[in-house]
């Protein structure tokens, strides 16, 4: 095995300077003048040495003291318990090499017994300079992952398409010692056009080199290695004589990149997603630089899968974002719309009615019998039209305002002052109209008047639905169910048409209204029970709707028991 040259000059240094800090060596061989000879040797060579002579005496010394080289004769080499320290082991020619058992070992080496001791003292240092690089290429490995790393995580910190890109080139600029780092995405819906660049403190942007100057062939170029899962070395290249016809067609000229030739010991990695090319880097080292290794390529390319997830992920965002802005642009216009509507609707049949008041109460003298009736229709459709100005209204509140009012409300109490608000309705349409309630104080923590809203409109609609002589009951219970929150239950029956079972999953739509409710002309606005679902639900309760056509419909709210009453 023989020693590359920069580890050869690491053994000439350590033969001919003193250190100051001495190798450690241990030689174990049970013959006494070949181990003379190599204790001898290695002394020389500035080795501090200890021995071992047997099994025992091997064993004890590897666990007492730690070594930078152990110099083993291969009649003991099976008695040498696991270390860390690179083993040079003596050999007859004659002895058979195992070389699992090498490699059972941090580095391992070999020399013949028959050899000059000198010549182990050189092996011996060669083994550690081996290990010393080992150790110092491994701290760099562990370096360059850690950055870069930290540019991956800086890209997915960010959905700016811009910062995204600023943070590639600037860390892997950092991370790799690179003179200059260039990005840029290809036009595609899936993510944003961006490009940026990086260059060493004090050096003029570089030139990019003639494989990524005309937009087609760097594309072409990223998508063959996209398709291969490659990237591709660029050779050193002269000086070019003339900066602006190598950048003629780079987007920005000569001034885009400025300075002269393309710098060498480049690499060009695509940037993709899926089957499809999205981008390209192109990252330029010193000309002093190593060759590129497989662990730094396959870093890069770790890192521009999260680059092309990351911008994905920032096209997709930034285009949801632009939708919610134009959602909430639309929602504020149809909320001033229904404010503006609401105002210039309420102004002028609040004249109506109280002028309605004034000629029913005899103020500009007795009607006809015929008249009155003429006033009472207009009454009524003044009545309708003011409810939907105010579910309208509601509607636009609830969109709108989030705050509910709370406080203690009796159940109980409330639903007797809505049914005897309600009473006439049913009187008038010759309705059987019920109440009951649960024994004792009922309470929940509610907005009341949301609440009273809630009940009316159920309630109404219940009346409204149920055809002459039929029957409407409204009754409240507590309902403390195992492994749920003790709650109050309010149910509201009629008897009335009932709604079709394909329709009944959407009758909390805001403006929906039952195929048979519309045939029937019952009139209403599709936004009671909508109002109502949604109070309840900001209340943390539960509204549910059970129906059967032509037999009748249920009513049935869920709210939270006030347990502190």
């Amino acid at each position: 095995m023989g020693a590359n040259p920069d580890t050869r000059s690491v053994v000439e240094s350590r033969l001919t300077n003193d250190a100051s800090s001495p190798n450690r060596a241990l030689v174990a061989d049970p013959d006494p003048v070949r181990h003379s000879e190599t204790v001898a040797a290695l002394a020389a060579a500035g080795f501090m040495v200890r021995s071992a002579h047997d099994a025992g005496s091997l064993a004890a010394a590897v666990e007492s003291e730690p070594s930078d080289v152990l110099v083993v004769d291969n009649d003991l080499r099976e008695f040498l318990p696991r270390n860390d320290a690179p083993v040079l082991l003596l050999l007859d020619p004659e002895d058979e090499l195992d070389v699992a058992a090498l490699e059972a070992w941090t580095i391992a080496d070999f020399v013949y017994r028959g050899q000059p001791p000198a010549f182990r003292a050189h092996r011996a240092l060669v083994l550690i300079a081996r290990a010393a690089e080992r150790t110092r290429r491994r701290s760099e490995a562990e370096s360059l992952r850690e950055s870069l790393r930290k540019v991956s995580a800086a890209i997915r910190s960010t959905i700016d398409p811009g910062r995204i890109a600023r943070h590639l080139v600037d860390g892997i600029g950092e991370a790799l010692g690179a003179e200059h780092v260039w990005f840029t995405t290809f036009p595609d819906t899936r993510v944003p056009q961006v490009s940026a660049e990086w260059n060493a403190p004090g050096l003029v942007p570089g030139v990019l080199p003639h494989e990524l100057t005309d937009d087609i062939a760097t594309f072409d170029l990223a998508e063959r290695l996209w398709a291969e899962a490659e990237v591709q070395p660029l050779p050193k290249r002269a000086p070019a004589g003339d900066a602006d016809a190598a950048l003629a067609g780079r987007p920005g000229g000569a001034d885009a990149l400025g300075g002269a030739g393309a710098p060498s010991a480049s690499v060009v990695v695509p940037v993709g997603e899926g089957d499809l090319v999205l981008g390209v880097i192109w990252i330029a080292r010193p000309d002093t630089a190593q060759e590129w290794t497989r662990a730094e390529i396959g870093l890069i390319q770790h890192v521009s899968g999260n680059l092309a997830y990351g911008l994905m992920q920032s096209h997709l965002i930034g285009a949801q974002q632009q939708v919610m802005y134009k959602l909430q642009e639309l929602d504020q216009a149809k909320t001033d719309f229904l404010t503006t509507v609401n105002h210039e609707l309420r102004t002028p049949l609040t004249s109506i009615t109280a002028y309605l008041d004034m000629i029913r109460t005899g103020a500009g003298g007795p009607l006809p019998a015929g008249v009155e009736r003429m006033v009472d229709v207009i009454s009524r459709n003044a009545e309708r039209l003011r409810r939907l100005i105010e579910d309208m209204l509601t509607v636009s509140h609830q969109d709108t305002s989030g705050d509910l009012q709370l406080s203690r409300v009796n159940v109980g109490t409330l639903l007797r002052l809505v049914v005897s608000t309600l009473q006439p309705l049913a009187d008038s349409r010759s309705l059987s109209l019920t109440v009951m309630h649960a024994p004792g104080a009922v309470t929940v923590q509610a907005d009341e008047a949301k609440l009273e809203q809630v009940f009316a409109n159920i309630i109404s609609n219940a009346i409204k639905f149920t055809p002459t002589g039929g029957h409407v009951a409204v009754s409240s219970g507590i309902s403390s169910d195992p492994g749920t929150v003790p709650s109050v239950v309010v149910r509201v029956e009629d008897t009335g048409v009932g709604i079709p079972e394909t329709e009944i999953d959407q009758v909390f739509t805001r403006f929906f209204r039952a195929s048979n409710a519309s045939t029937a002309a019952i009139p209403g606005s599709g936004l009671g029970l909508a109002i109502a679902h949604d109070i309840v639900e900001r209340h943390s309760g539960r509204l549910d709707v059970e129906s059967a056509l032509g037999v009748g419909t249920t009513v049935s709210v869920r709210l939270p028991l006030d347990t502190e009453s």
